[in-house]
């Protein structure tokens, strides 16, 4: 093969795949073999209704929960064994109700950089300084237990210790279901800063219930139904 048609090769690859994926749960089929692709700078929104394998999906793809067939590859391999700690790091599921350690913020958002995955990184307080300024919060936020946090603020931290990561691939799942409009708005303007400054590395999966949201923040819109993804269309189409 010419270096010509490599580097073709190494552009065209997609970030993340699903092949053939399923999950099974107490002879629940909660995915029935899901085939997809995401390739850097691709932008989608998943849409469906409750109960039809969105969120599953997503954990599957972050290989949160076993899968009963198929196998996630991540640049074209098969994530296997040790190479999934490293997976994690480069690929983060963002629940829309995420579960915080009962500790101060800042606490919360220095617990990653003591994982061995993520020694190479630094907390940087100028740089949550800086995103609590554009989310309408101060450093006030940091000094807060996280037993006291309301519903949209508990989104917001757990928003930020995702994004302080520098991951490839934001699997979000509702991840402004407890804001405002306002501050909505300003999480997608984040996520949309966070992809324009590594476009060909990086890619978002969306889940929202919003045909609103889904136009602006998605290229793409993946429908979801019965645990298969049924349809595919532009985020103008099928909403």
């Amino acid at each position: 093969m010419s270096t010509a048609s490599f580097d073709a090769a190494e552009v065209n690859r997609p970030l993340l795949e699903a092949i053939s994926i399923s999950r099974m749960a107490q002879q629940t089929r909660l995915l029935h073999r899901v085939d997809l692709s995401l390739h850097g700078n691709q932008r989608v929104a998943i849409v469906g209704p409750s109960g039809s394998g969105k969120s599953v999906l997503l954990r599957a793809l972050a290989l949160l929960d076993p899968l009963s067939t198929g196998e996630i590859h991540w640049h074209g391999k098969p994530v296997i064994g040790e190479q999934i700690p490293a997976f994690r790091a480069s690929v983060i599921y963002l629940h829309q109700r995420p579960a915080l350690p009962d500790y101060s913020v800042l606490e919360i958002l220095q617990q990653p950089f003591q994982l061995a995955v993520h020694q190479k990184r630094s907390f940087d307080p100028q740089w949550h300084n800086g995103k609590l300024r554009r989310l309408g919060r101060d450093a006030s936020l940091l000094e807060k237990k996280q037993r006291t946090l309301s519903g949209g603020e508990t989104q917001l931290v757990a928003f930020l210790r995702a994004l302080q990561l520098e991951p490839q691939v934001l699997l979000l799942d509702e991840p402004t279901a407890a804001l405002d409009p306002e501050t909505s708005l300003q999480v997608e303007q984040l996520v949309a800063d966070w992809m324009n400054a590594a476009k060909s590395q990086r890619a978002t999966l969306w889940i929202t219930h919003h045909p609103d949201q889904a136009t602006r923040i998605a290229d793409t819109v993946w429908h979801m139904a019965g645990g298969e993804l049924r349809i595919q269309s532009k985020s103008n189409e099928g909403l």
